[in-house]
């Protein structure tokens, strides 16, 4: 692994959802810090619970998304920068 030099951005991400589901919960909120593999957003799909994890260790600077939203595969719902 390669260090970033200081005050270097890392990665951004924009999480998207995979496949058409309702939104059963936010993880997350604006400026929180996770870890990879934290579950940012919960979804629901033909009655399974499905949780979308942070791909890196980051900083959510973007929620797109709400309890209750409907949304489909390739929509955005959380920006992870890291």
């Amino acid at each position: 692994m390669t260090a970033r030099a200081p005050g270097t951005p890392g990665p951004v991400s924009e999480v998207a959802s995979e496949l058409v589901a309702n939104v059963l919960t936010i993880e997350v909120e604006v400026g929180q810090q996770v870890a990879e593999g934290d579950t940012l957003v919960l979804l629901e799909s033909m009655k399974m619970e499905i949780p979308v994890l942070a791909p890196h260790d980051g900083t959510v600077t973007d929620v797109r998304t709400a309890p209750g939203d409907v949304v489909q595969d390739g929509d955005v719902m959380v920006v992870v920068q890291g």
